[in-house]
């Protein structure tokens, strides 16, 4: 290794210490009474803490080394898969305060307040399955940086990022994450826009200018001009269809949703939601550059084709070894924050949504209950792991993730939030049928057009909701029961 590296694996080693050190921290300060204590941080979020755990739940591997990867293939127009992650924040923020005032602390949950017990069971397993590949995606962008860095093999840093990950989570919950988020949001916003700026003045760079007249002229090993400057490259039906994607995985999706119930009140839950947002919208274009330096700047790069870690390999080159390590590090950050976000949802939902009614039987054990939730985030971890040493391309892994947990459930949250005169086997039929036609739109017709996938399925899943409340309303069928809110 050289110097670059050895220091960039000592910041990493030490960014990696010190989050576990915050759990254990947190852990003592903050001993949780309860499973609810532990999973959901007491209910006591503020606007800033919130916006800054959304913001680091959400940011993960696509959306760093994904986007700069990606540079190949749509220029910077990669960057939409974060700007549209901020336009969903805000949108999405009219209608936090709901999350937070809803007498539950999971999405089937909530679902199951209107649409019964079918429902709840296929919206937790479908839930509980996405968060299963997201943590394998978060695994698979943080272990391709140790590996570049260190040159150790992507199954030795896979495992490393495993262990560390489910150790902070496992030690303090949701607080310990909470704490974390601060320092990750930090890292991840300042850190690497500082060294982009640093980068891009580097004297083999050249300044944006020359940045951006040298990107003009890229090519393929064809000779086919790569157009990466391009903001529409990648296409309006994708950058709708991300859009969509995220305006209707975030209601639907366990790490984000249980972070507005973790608010400690609606207004929070609001305001904490639009801050998330404007800080995503301005991020996105800081990962597009850097890998723009990577595919213009390295001599030879753009010639292999789409490269697997496109913003490492840039910082690496040109960053001085200390910006290098602090931007691997935030890579680190937002990576190991996204998979802690999904194990703590994914031991939320199988503790409130399996364990509790299901096995047993109802009753509530806090004691039991932080074991079992400890445990299945081992296992959240142990399957991401296989996810990350079985796949490769993040983006995909995590399109695929929100497109088979929110396609379905969407119109039946939001329909049981706001439609008084939706039925209970409405519900259940529009959820198996927005989930199929996005699986049909995936795997049969392989995403035609662009689209992604959770459009269809969510527009087919709006019929039928619609379609089959107003039919057996007609035929005397009652509405589903309303779903009680809680004052702040």
């Amino acid at each position: 290794m050289n110097n670059t590296q050895i220091t960039s694996l000592i910041i990493i080693l030490l960014y990696m210490a010190a989050t576990v050190a915050i759990g254990l921290l947190v852990s003592r300060k903050k001993a949780s009474k309860s499973n609810d204590d532990f999973l959901m941080a007491s209910k006591s979020l503020g606007p800033v803490v919130l916006a800054g755990t959304l913001f680091a739940a959400n940011t993960g591997g696509a959306s760093t080394t994904g986007i700069a990867t990606n540079v190949y293939q749509y220029g910077l127009s990669s960057s939409w898969y974060v700007i549209a992650a901020g336009i969903g924040f805000i949108l999405v923020s009219f209608i936090a305060p709901y999350f937070r005032r809803a007498s539950a602390n999971t999405v089937p949950q909530i679902i199951s307040l209107r649409y019964g017990k079918a429902s709840h069971i296929f919206t937790a397993v479908t839930s509980i399955a996405a968060l299963f590949m997201a943590t394998g995606a978060q695994i698979i962008a943080t272990a391709s940086i140790i590996s570049v860095v260190t040159g150790l093999s992507f199954k030795i840093a896979a495992i490393i990022t495993t262990i560390v990950v489910i150790a902070y989570t496992m030690i303090g919950g949701f607080q310990s994450v909470a704490a974390a988020n601060i320092m990750h949001v930090l890292f991840i916003t300042v850190g690497m826009t500082v060294a982009m700026f640093i980068m891009v003045n580097n004297s083999a760079v050249g300044g944006f200018s020359e940045l951006f007249a040298k990107a003009k002229t890229v090519t393929d090993s064809s000779g086919a001009n790569l157009d990466l400057l391009s903001m529409i490259k990648i296409g309006f039906p994708t950058i709708i269809g991300y859009i969509a994607m995220y305006y209707m995985t975030f209601p639907t999706g366990q790490e984000i949703v249980q972070t507005f119930c973790s608010a400690k009140d609606g207004k929070s839950a609001k305001v904490g939601s639009l801050i998330a947002g404007i800080v995503s919208t301005a991020y996105a274009i800081v990962p597009a550059i850097i890998g723009l330096i990577a595919y213009t700047c390295i001599s030879g790069y753009a010639d292999g084709g789409a490269q697997k870690n496109a913003l490492a390999e840039a910082t690496i080159q040109f960053a001085p070894s200390i910006v290098a390590g602090l931007v691997l590090a935030a890579i680190v950050a937002a990576t190991m924050s996204s998979a802690s976000g999904n194990m703590i949802g994914t031991a939320t939902m199988f503790t409130n949504d399996v364990f509790r009614p299901y096995i047993n039987k109802g009753e509530k054990d806090d004691a039991k209950e932080v074991w079992v939730s400890r445990v299945t985030m081992v296992i959240v971890g142990a399957v991401g792991l296989f996810i990350a040493l079985s796949a490769s391309n993040i983006i995909s892994v995590m399109m695929t993730a929100f497109t088979l947990r929110s396609a379905g459930p969407f119109a039946a949250f939001i329909c049981g939030l706001f439609y008084k005169n939706v039925t209970k086997r409405a519900g259940f039929i529009s959820i198996l049928t927005g989930t199929g036609v996005a699986a049909l739109w995936i795997y049969a017709l392989k995403n035609p057009w662009g689209l992604s996938a959770i459009v269809p399925g969510g527009v087919a899943a709006f019929i039928v909701i619609f379609m089959i409340s107003i039919i057996e309303r007609k035929m005397g069928v009652e509405p589903a029961p309303p779903i009680e809110f809680t004052n702040d």
